[in-house]
């Protein structure tokens, strides 16, 4: 593929590829999160009816990342490579609140649903690296407030980050990749119709709702699609 008209890449990742790693997909298909309701821990109004257990189920999420067998993979580690290697521009947007892009190699990296090791002051805003168990009277370290607290995470009825620059990139896409994702959730879903000029490809185990928008479709693993992928679009 020439360069000098296909430069702009703009990837979307979603649960899909994080789950070759071992990390549980944010939805099961019972429609639960790990045994518990949307509505009980991953909206505000449930971590103001019962912050423990929130804090409690993310502190769980929170410790699977330090599980010695949770690595990125080939995938993750393949997206790495084409950012390193890439000449034009390159925008890796993921949906997924794990670590595995960053410990990949990912640098242009935005997050729009948040990240599980952040937490953020609902008091005054103020957002910080967080490893570690977050209890519920955890003290912000800008104004010392307790229980106010949060992981950093987008819940159920908040915006996004990242939007703006998100759209700004999707509307000059020359490649548009969507990688282990639904299709079922905005404003995400809806990417694939904003990258308008774009070549736009899907990687995933099954069709989705929103297959029918693409130009072309790799099903299989991610870590031997996109990986393959990747090789190809290098050597080009």
């Amino acid at each position: 593929m020439n360069r000098e008209i296909f430069k702009n890449i703009v990837i979307l990742t979603g649960a899909g590829i994080s789950a070759e790693s071992g990390i549980r997909t944010f939805r099961d298909q019972d429609g639960l999160w790990e045994e518990h309701r949307i509505e009980d821990v991953a909206t505000p109004e449930a971590f103001q009816r019962d912050p423990a257990l929130v804090q409690r189920f993310y502190n769980l999420r929170r410790a699977q990342l330090k599980d010695e067998n949770v690595l990125p993979n080939k995938a993750h580690e393949a997206l790495a490579r084409l950012e390193s290697e890439w000449e034009g521009n390159f925008l890796l947007v993921t949906q997924n609140v794990d670590n595995l892009h960053r410990r990949a190699g990912s640098k242009n990296l935005l997050h729009m649903h948040g990240r599980l090791d952040r937490v953020f002051c609902q008091n005054c805003d103020e957002h910080w690296d967080h490893s570690e168990n977050l209890a519920v009277d955890e003290a912000c370290i800008a104004c010392g407030r307790r229980g106010n607290v949060r992981p950093d995470i987008v819940w159920f009825g908040e915006m996004p980050y990242h939007m703006d620059e998100i759209y700004e990139a999707l509307d000059k896409a020359d490649y548009f990749i969507s990688i282990g994702t639904s299709g079922l959730v905005y404003p995400a879903a809806g990417f694939v119709q904003i990258a308008w000029k774009a070549r736009k490809i899907e990687f995933n185990m099954k069709e989705t709702g929103i297959s029918p928008a693409f130009h072309e479709h790799r099903m299989g693993p991610a870590t031997v699609e996109v990986d393959q992928w990747v090789n190809e679009i290098l050597t080009d």
